[in-house]
């Protein structure tokens, strides 16, 4: 690595070096012919990264794994996990590598990895390697979410390999470089709990505090600290998923992180029709995942965490479930609340109305909008025309016109903020047609599709000429939508 990029980019290896018995010495597979298909620039600087350095083949390299500077030490993170309620003791990074920590310009730690590096000893019977489509999906949706202000891990690049991937046919293989405030899984701390090794427990639960819940050091028992810090920063998650229509598809355990961050964009997908029941992956034939059990699911990985951590609670085993239980409790007030607050934002309501005003208006809407099975992200964003006056975008979305109109009435008294409105209510999001089409583009070497999206959904609040079908619900000819995890 040239003196240059080696004097701006330096990685730490807090993890690799503090949890040796979590984590396995590893390195890419090397890629024959490495190709930067997207780049995200503005991430890039906030690393403190040179983008031109990244464009350059080092830097490729580099994004990879194939030219990481020589004091770095690539791991692959051990963990466990609940998949579909059953738990596999033995997961971990079977594609996927962390190259180290690094310090941005902001001065806050940042975790680089890779997805579709190659196998590793977690990989199972998988071949460690990943397709452009899924890799690209990825950072569409993980940049959406960013731009709707939800917390997420980030995509800082996808590269493609030059090596065909054998699936149900053979596609491009690609890399996706994934900047993360860290990987610390609830499955990680399954994994530290299984080998019954309380000191390793212990200092994961301190690596975790220090990192992302610095406040629990301040509570008189610092383990239920953290407990409770964790499912307040996932209680308010889960909210702003459920306000936007996120449907985020496999929530197993080793699928949510300690910080409160979305992570791993298999099979998800953003609602259309509004229906409690959506389910998109290919792979829950139970619903388990669906829309609305999202809460319900989150609250049940939580228990999973709670008793993962319980002898750092306390020392006797009752008294540790008793007070795991206590903070278990709150999940559902503190879910609800960010829910509800969220959802009176939407509709322009002020924060201290009375609830029981905004309650029934907020249970009619989503019966009306259920009912009519109306676009969840049009609906709410043709709102705001609405409180201006012009009703019918909104009205033409429902089928019971005199109930939809006498709702109006009441909520029209209330003089809610259209302004407010726009700033919550998206008109922009990667709508699942859209994304399907930029992932078969690109997978045939054709990138503009997705740049473009990329373009309308990294501001998704400002309506902009020229951007309408970024804005405009599936055509019935779409049919069903069924995503897949990509592996």
């Amino acid at each position: 690595m040239s003196d240059i990029a080696r004097s701006t980019i330096a990685f730490e290896g807090h993890f690799a070096r503090d949890f040796p018995e979590l984590a396995v010495p590893w390195r890419a597979e090397e890629a024959p012919e490495p190709q930067l298909l997207a780049l995200n620039e503005p991430l890039a600087v906030e690393l403190g990264f040179d983008p031109a350095f990244l464009r350059s083949p080092e830097g490729i390299g580099l994004l990879i794994g194939n030219a990481v500077p020589e004091e770095a030490t690539p791991v692959a993170q051990a963990y466990s996990g609940h998949q579909f309620g059953w738990y596999s003791p033995r997961l971990g990074d079977g594609r996927a590598l962390l190259l180290g920590e690094v310090a941005g310009a902001d001065g806050k730690l940042r975790d680089i990895h890779l997805k579709g590096s190659g196998r590793t000893p977690f990989a199972r019977n998988g071949d460690g390697r990943a397709a452009v489509g899924p890799m690209l999906r990825e950072y569409i949706l993980s940049e959406a979410m960013h731009a709707l202000h939800i917390p997420t891990t980030r995509s800082l690049a996808v590269v493609g390999t030059g090596r065909q991937v054998p699936r149900e046919t053979l596609l491009p293989g690609a890399v996706l470089t994934r900047v993360a405030s860290s990987h610390l899984r609830v499955g990680s701390f399954q994994y530290a709990r299984a080998t019954h090794d309380l000191d390793v427990l212990r200092r994961l639960a301190d690596h975790a505090i220090e990192r992302h819940h610095p406040s629990s050091a301040g509570e008189n028992n610092l383990y239920l600290g953290l407990l409770k810090g964790v499912i307040s920063v996932q209680a308010t998650l889960v909210a702003q998923w459920m306000l936007v229509g996120f449907v985020h598809g496999v929530m197993n355990t080793d699928n949510m992180t300690v910080s409160g961050e979305t992570i791993d964009y298999g099979p998800c997908a953003f609602m259309e029709g509004f229906d409690p029941g959506a389910v998109y992956s290919s792979i829950d034939e139970m619903g388990r995942y669906a829309y609305r059990s999202q809460p319900v699911v989150a609250e049940w990985n939580l228990a999973r965490f709670a008793e993962s951590i319980a002898p750092l609670i306390h020392e006797d085993e009752e008294q540790a479930v008793a007070l795991a239980v206590e903070a278990l409790n709150g999940f559902r007030q503190q879910y609800s609340a960010a829910w509800f607050n969220g959802m009176k934002a939407k509709l322009g309501l002020p924060e201290d109305i009375d609830d029981d005003v905004a309650s029934p208006l907020v249970d009619d809407l989503l019966e009306l909008v259920q009912e009519a099975r109306a676009d969840y992200t049009s609906f709410f964003r043709s709102l705001g025309k609405a409180a201006r006056g012009k009703v019918e975008p909104a009205r033409g979305a429902v089928l019971d016109l005199a109930a939809f109109d006498a709702w109006l009435a009441r909520w029209g008294a209330l003089t809610p903020d259209a302004d407010a409105m726009d700033r919550v209510n998206p008109i922009y999001i990667p709508r699942n047609h859209l994304v399907e089409a930029a992932l078969a583009a690109a997978t045939g070497g054709d990138m503009g599709p997705a740049g473009r999206l990329l373009t309308a959904v990294s501001d998704p609040w400002n309506e902009r000429p020229g951007l309408e079908e970024y804005a405009t619900p599936a055509p019935e000819s779409f049919g069903p939508y069924r995503t897949f995890c990509g592996t």
